[in-house]
């Protein structure tokens, strides 16, 4: 059995804002004079991923991305966005919608006993 997918998006170093820093620690000689640490926050979401466990800048960069990628945050976004995109999410706010049109809503009068109303008659 096998399913036909699809490519819906991508998520590439250009959807993110990259911040390079120096790493703090003990280290050589250049260790205070290279930015090799790297931040990458992609820019839809917020999410964050950060590195400073190698020497290499390039390599600090992917593992940065790598991190970013796996947060809550970015897992979130993502769903949320293949949702959107696959018309789940229209489809999950009619169903939402539909079953909102059967609640009862009751509130107090002026007598203290529970009487049902409109969302309308809410608003006034």
């Amino acid at each position: 059995m096998t399913t036909d997918r699809q490519l819906l998006f991508s998520v590439t170093k250009d959807d993110c804002r990259w911040d390079y820093y120096r790493c703090p620690g003990h280290g050589g000689q250049k260790v205070n004079k290279t930015s090799s640490g790297v931040r990458c926050t992609h820019k839809a979401s917020g999410a964050v991923g950060q590195s400073c466990d190698v020497r290499s800048q390039h390599a600090n960069k992917r593992i940065a991305f790598e991190r970013m990628v796996a947060t809550k945050k970015f897992q979130k976004w993502h769903h949320l966005e293949v949702s959107r995109r696959t018309g789940e999410l229209a489809r999950i706010q009619e169903k939402v919608a539909h079953e909102m049109s059967k609640v009862r809503i009751e509130v107090h009068d002026e007598n203290g006993c529970w009487v049902e109303v409109t969302p309308e008659e809410l608003e006034d």
